[in-house]
């Protein structure tokens, strides 16, 4: 209630606050009327902001989306590039490369790896920008905005990709290996495939199977780093929106991004399912 109406006020303030937005109903009718509000896309009025809490969050989705579809992409393609290049010679040096690579990516947290990099590539370097979507002069053309939003954009997708490489890296050696190791691609070197076709063709497209699993899995943990990340780099996303909601108590806020966050990661398990038939007809058939 103070989270709302403030400290300051009396005790018969405090009562209309309650009747205004319907905090003196039991918890079962309040519940019953957001089920209700949720149906039809409304969730309700931001404490602080004031203002309809989908068209607050909307304006800093889209930021958020950009971050975390990057991030994806960038730990997708890394990860099984890594996976593959370790698994090609198993045992040799770009194997124990990839190895050592991997695992001190995994076990080094986000927040960490998105301080050190600032430190490093943005005050020292001055390689990348220190926070921030966009330059404080935004260029007049097209491919000028594109290009300075890009170059904002490349660290923290790069920090916030960091474990998700790791892990997928890990996975899709794991599977290439074990691939390598299977009757079919036995066969395939017995008739004079050339190794590179064995790799990629035979081995990897089996142990990719797995690798989607874990894609889509991590979509879910790709948006709690988001909030790491951009509370780090200063990104105008919803963790930071959320970061602020959780200091002024605003609890709107909170269940839109939740419930947001709840849906991203039931789509991107559905469309994990839809990819499988793509890399295994088989599933499909069954």
């Amino acid at each position: 209630m103070l989270a709302l109406a403030g400290d300051s006020g009396d005790a018969e303030y405090y009562a209309f606050m309650r009747d205004k937005f319907g905090l003196d109903e039991p918890l079962a009718s309040q519940f019953a009327v957001f089920s209700r509000n949720l149906l039809t896309g409304d969730l309700g009025t931001s404490y602080v902001h004031g203002r309809d809490v989908m068209e607050v969050i909307g304006e800093r989705l889209g930021a958020t989306a950009l971050l975390a579809g990057t991030a994806l992409v960038l730990s997708t393609v890394g990860g099984v590039f890594l996976g593959v290049v370790g698994a090609s010679r198993p045992g040799g040096w770009r194997d124990v490369g990839v190895t050592g690579f991997t695992l001190g990516m995994y076990a080094a947290p986000v927040f960490w790896i998105g301080q050190i990099s600032l430190l490093v590539f943005s005050l020292r370097l001055g390689w990348f920008p220190v926070n921030g979507m966009t330059s404080a002069v935004v260029p007049e053309t097209a491919w000028g905005r594109g290009l300075d939003l890009a170059h904002h954009l490349a660290l923290p997708a790069m920090v916030l990709a960091s474990q998700q490489v790791a892990s997928i890296a890990r996975l899709t050696r794991t599977g290439v290996v074990d691939e390598l190791e299977s009757p079919h691609v036995r066969t395939a070197r017995a008739k004079g495939v050339p190794r590179r076709t064995v790799l990629l063709r035979h081995a990897l497209r089996r142990a990719l199977l797995p690798v989607v699993t874990v894609v889509g899995a991590r979509v879910g943990y790709l948006l709690a780093g988001a909030t790491v990340v951009e509370i780090v780099f200063g990104w105008p996303g919803i963790g930071r929106l959320m970061l602020t909601a959780v200091q002024n108590r605003d609890i709107p806020i909170l269940l839109g991004v939740f419930l947001i966050a709840a849906g991203t990661a039931v789509v991107a398990n559905l469309l994990t399912d839809l990819t499988y038939g793509k890399l295994d007809p088989r599933i499909s058939r069954s």
